[in-house]
């Protein structure tokens, strides 16, 4: 009778370790809601390197989950897996919050330069109006064609920012603006030549 009165305990002891060695899935879950809000702010675009580590971190915590899963129940330690949770969590509401401000920030940035490749297209295209037509037509055409495309291709500035995609929309925009003064210069080059070409009013007289 004591022996049996002696193992009742231990048994008791033993199932409970045993119905406490469960993964802390609350915790697993809301590490894995965070890292994936934090994705969708753009932490992978604008704090990368750090987005990198806490996906590393959520790997660790699910390779923990699985290495104590293997073992028998009543050696099974999650603590390790719950530390690893808020710690992922926690990083991960930190990186959401730095990406959003930096979203914002390449958003406001994009729709500046997106402004200022307008202006530019224009400027140019109204140079083009200007030119005349003479024996250097065939460049004042290729001209006007490389003026055509940039207008175009302001298009596409614009589905990048309606995509979210500010870095590449801000890219577009400046390597637009670039274009366009190279473009105007040409222009200018090309008019000035024409000019110097006229006889002045002095001589007609």
């Amino acid at each position: 009778m004591n022996s049996r009165s002696t193992m009742v305990p231990v048994l008791c002891a033993l199932l409970m370790l045993t119905a406490c060695a469960k993964p802390p899935t609350e915790q697993i879950a809301a590490a894995e809601k965070a890292v994936s809000e934090a994705q969708q702010s753009g932490a992978s675009t604008y704090v990368a390197d750090e987005y990198a580590k806490v996906q590393g971190s959520l790997a660790a915590l699910k390779k923990e989950v699985s290495d104590q899963d293997g073992k028998l129940a009543i050696f099974r330690d999650y603590g390790k897996v719950e530390q690893l949770a808020v710690a992922a969590k926690s990083d991960a509401e930190r990186l959401k919050a730095e990406a959003t401000k930096k979203k914002d920030e390449a958003k406001a940035a994009a729709l500046q330069a997106q402004q200022v490749a307008q202006e530019a297209v224009a400027a140019t295209l109204a140079l083009v109006a200007k030119a005349p037509t003479g024996k250097d037509r065939a460049a004042l055409e290729s001209i006007k064609a490389d003026a055509e495309a940039l207008k175009a291709s302001l298009n596409q500035v614009q589905m990048a920012i309606d995509t979210a995609d500010y870095p590449v929309a801000q890219t577009k925009a400046v390597a637009i603006h670039e274009k366009s003064q190279a473009v105007s210069h040409e222009i200018e080059a090309a008019l000035a030549k024409i000019g110097k070409g006229k006889p002045s009013a002095a001589k007609k007289k």
